[in-house]
């Protein structure tokens, strides 16, 4: 395994780039998701999974490529701001996708499962110590429903399309 930036360089420990993977042999690896499209690279494939290595060489998955937003030309991975919006001690649980964005191409956008009476500025204020300006949601929207599956897992897609489709049905 190596984890590689955008030019097929390989990173240092620590840094977040793309998991490419490489069977024994120079086969190539047996693994796969459903509905995913693996890529090459000088006989390295990848199915799109972002993360790091540490220093004693254990892999950690941080988030998918498709998921990654980019606001800005800045690389904004949902998994962190979300884990910073979790730490909230009102919050239930957060899913943090990029909506389209004239001028920055993507904004980042959150949307909250929180007590009741939680203000989207109450969680910008708190966000403001922990994240950079450019990764603090310029939206929120809170849901009463759980945001994920009973196996802990969201569908990314289906949250950014409803989001859009709310911000159309608005404008």
């Amino acid at each position: 395994m190596k984890v590689l930036n955008a030019e097929g360089d390989e990173l240092p420990r620590g840094e977040i780039g793309e998991i490419y993977m490489k069977g024994a042999d120079g086969l190539g690896p047996n693994y796969e998701y459903v509905g995913a499209e693996s890529r090459s690279m000088n006989g390295w494939e990848t199915l799109g999974d972002l993360g790091w290595m540490d220093e004693d060489g254990y892999l950690y998955i941080s988030d998918r490529r498709v998921d990654m937003i980019v606001s800005g030309g800045a690389n904004i991975y949902p998994a962190e701001v979300e884990n910073a919006i979790d730490q909230h001690p009102k919050v239930l649980s957060t899913v943090v996708v990029g909506l389209p964005d004239d001028d920055l191409g993507q904004r980042v956008h959150a949307v909250v499962q929180a007590a009741p009476g939680t203000t989207a500025q109450e969680i910008l204020d708190f966000l403001a110590d922990r994240l950079v300006r450019y990764k603090i949601p310029r939206s929120i929207e809170f849901s009463e429903e759980p945001l994920r599956d009973d196996s802990g897992k969201v569908r990314r897609s289906r949250v950014r399309n409803d989001a859009i489709e709310r911000m159309k049905s608005r404008a």
